[in-house]
């Protein structure tokens, strides 16, 4: 998926595909780093592992998101070139579909489950949003033949939607490590 997404953003002209592609590359590198949580977790009774590879999955996210929104601003302070607009929805379409599927699998148990899952949960169901919104504005493009800055705008809204989750994320991984304690979801969160 993430081949796909950079193959077609590159193609397409498409700052939005690359950013669900850079957005992509680190929740693959958040699942790796969790599966080394869960096995230290589970095999020698490191409780905060969860917590810590949280905190380092919410840093990349702040990354990508710092890297998007300055390649979109700069986008559309300078004149958004042209943006080839089927390759964005079909690959963004694609996209929010197999992030839906990920969020049904995963189910709101997840959140429940601890930090770093409901992170995941959180980050699966802010990707499928903002592939659909990059999805929509690739068949605008690709049906009006203008209004390429809206691809620029989508990046920024993607951006937005990232930041907005690793803020969240960061701060619920704060609160754990203040605490001395593997942050476990209230039914309130």
């Amino acid at each position: 998926m993430i081949g796909a997404l950079v193959v077609a953003g590159f193609a397409s002209n498409s700052l939005g595909l690359l950013s669900e592609g850079g957005d992509f590359l680190a929740d693959s590198l958040g699942l790796a780093l969790g599966l080394l949580a869960i096995y230290l977790r589970d095999h020698h009774r490191n409780e905060k592992a969860t917590t810590w590879v949280a905190l380092v999955n919410g840093v990349c996210l702040l990354g990508v998101s710092a890297a998007v929104g300055t390649g979109a601003i700069g986008r559309l302070a300078s004149g958004t070139p042209e943006v080839h607009g089927l390759p964005v929805l079909v690959a963004s379409g694609a996209a929010a579909l197999v992030m839906l599927a990920a969020a049904l699998i995963l189910g709101t148990g997840a959140g429940r489950e601890d930090l770093h899952m409901r992170s995941i949960l959180l980050d699966t169901v802010a990707d499928g949003a903002a592939a659909a919104v990059v999805a929509v504005v690739g068949a605008v493009i690709a049906f009006t033949h203008t209004l390429y800055w809206l691809d620029s705008a989508a990046a920024c809204l993607v951006s937005v939607l990232i930041v907005v989750a690793a803020a969240r994320l960061l701060a619920d991984v704060t609160r754990a490590l203040r605490a001395g304690t593997a942050y476990v979801p209230s039914d309130n969160d």
